[in-house]
């Protein structure tokens, strides 16, 4: 357990040190506070991520050790200053007209405008978000492959669908145009082109990552071994976890308006999620607990419709994130009930 998580906890003490002088810098007597807030997010952005952490490990199982090492080193970088503070800022820098720089300096100095601009673009950025976890919850239980089923009675009639072409894309862009009934008439284009974004972005990364996995299992075949996935494998990744993220990130403006102090927060949080994402390729948890993926992919589900909802109705993160958490606990627990049951047929025999 150590070794997995001994960078997190690197990045926590340096991350808690920088936020401690952080707030003392901004207000005098503000370092524990901005320790306080600090560990809240961390603790947030990890039970908001937990679903994310199994689907990654999925994903990851395929990559080679060169790339696994990436996502650790690139990866967290990516996505703390990337997807957590750069990303937010050309979003807002685009939509608001202003320059990066102007935006930045907005981020840094002025968090009440910044915070408001920011709102502004809620819709949009939530919807992309959503489209591109709706895809990713249709294509696993649309999956003709998919043998094992967790909730039966829902999962087998969803996978009956799967003789109509193109359900899963049907499916989503039905969603989206349903959202868009529910959206101000001045952000209707926005919300269904970010939308539609959404959901080709996912189709255009899935089939080349399909193209590139076939390629390899056919090298394998031929030098003997297993397939693995590199860049794109890594691309995907974190383009899930921007999905993930943009939610979190979103919502953290509710607990603080320091974009530093936020940035430090979700990239301790990011971090863990990483370390665990590893510790479960590694501990083969994916194998051990059978039902992990159906309740990741069903959190997943449930986060896209939530990520809906939050562009007209206000949902807390404490809630977004109990959803998934529960939804993967009990399927946990499930997994554990069902290796007892097979067990004890073992030792029956």
């Amino acid at each position: 357990m150590i070794k997995y998580f001994k960078g997190s906890f690197i990045v926590t003490l340096i991350g808690l040190v920088l936020a401690y002088f952080w707030g003392e810098h901004t207000h005098h007597g503000g370092g524990l506070l901005a320790l306080f807030v600090v560990t809240f997010l961390s603790i947030l952005e990890v039970t908001l991520s937990f679903d994310n952490a199994v689907v990654n490990a999925m994903k990851l199982e395929k990559m080679d050790d060169k790339w696994r090492h990436r996502f650790i080193t690139w990866g967290i970088i990516i996505a703390v200053f990337g997807m957590r503070f750069l990303f937010p800022i050309i979003v807002v820098a685009a939509f608001s007209g202003l320059t990066v720089f102007a935006v930045t300096k907005l981020a840094l100095y002025d968090v009440d405008k910044y915070a408001y601009y920011l709102h502004q673009v809620h819709a949009p950025l939530v919807t992309f978000g959503g489209a591109f976890l709706m895809m990713i919850f249709f294509a696993y239980f649309f999956n003709k492959d998919k043998e094992t089923h967790w909730l039966t009675c829902i999962e087998a009639p969803l996978l009956r669908l799967n003789c109509i072409r193109y359900i899963d894309i049907i499916f989503a862009l039905i969603s989206i145009m349903i959202l868009q009934y529910f959206i101000p008439e001045s952000q209707k284009v926005s919300v269904i082109l970010a939308g539609f974004t959404g959901v080709i972005l996912y189709l255009v990364i899935d089939s080349v990552s399909n193209f590139l996995e076939l390629i390899a299992e056919r090298k394998a075949a031929l030098i003997g071994g297993s397939a693995k996935l590199g860049f794109i494998g890594f691309l995907y990744l974190e383009l899930i976890d921007a999905s993930f993220s943009l939610d979190g990130v979103l919502g953290s403006f509710a607990i603080s308006k320091d974009i530093i102090i936020i940035s430090i927060g979700l990239a301790i949080g990011a971090m863990f999620v990483r370390s665990l994402t590893i510790f479960m390729v590694d501990m083969k948890t994916l194998k051990q607990y059978l039902f992990l993926e159906h309740g990741a992919h069903w959190a997943i589900g449930l986060l896209a419709v939530v990520m809906f909802i939050s562009t007209r109705v206000e949902i807390p993160e404490v809630i977004t994130g109990s959803i998934g958490l529960v939804i993967v606990g009990a399927a946990f627990i499930s997994s554990i009930v069902h290796n007892k049951k097979l067990a004890k047929q073992e030792n029956d025999k």
